[in-house]
């Protein structure tokens, strides 16, 4: 019989703390271990799937969607293709926002007033933004007068 690992173990090795492998086991992300004397005992296999929730969850993948690219490996071969896909367009997104944000605030920052609530352009994006407009939307209005 192979090493059996103990939550204990598996977290040392993992950096990733007891509570939360006890919540990702919960989540179906990790499956049930067995129980030696009613303590977990994880197969030496559970190190690389820890190691494979780490890496999805740093790049921004949410517990739910980690389940899911888990559930979608055992389905198709190209099931992870299709989350990896969806969150490529979501980090787009954001990037986009992101840059609009970083945009908005750099001309804040060079913005001649005392007061940037005094400022046109503030107060024209400001009304932009309450019409419904996005914030790559509220900046070209302000800009392209």
């Amino acid at each position: 019989m192979s090493e059996q690992l103990t939550i204990g173990e598996l977290a040392s090795r993992t950096g990733v703390a007891t509570s939360a492998l006890r919540y990702w086991e919960e989540l179906g992300l990790l499956p049930a271990p067995a129980r030696i004397s009613g303590q977990r005992r994880y197969p030496p296999s559970a190190v690389g799937l820890v190691g494979v929730i780490l890496a999805l969850r740093n790049v921004g993948f949410t517990l739910r969607e980690v389940k899911a690219f888990i559930a979608s490996r055992s389905l198709t071969d190209d099931g992870w293709r299709r989350l990896y896909q969806r969150k490529l367009t979501e980090l787009d997104q954001r990037i986009a926002q992101a840059l609009a944000a970083r945009t908005a605030i750099a001309h804040g920052l060079a913005c001649p007033h005392k007061d940037i609530v005094e400022c046109p352009n503030f107060t024209s994006g400001v009304e932009a933004l309450l019409a419904g407009c996005s914030l790559e939307e509220a900046h070209s209005q302000v800009h392209s007068h």
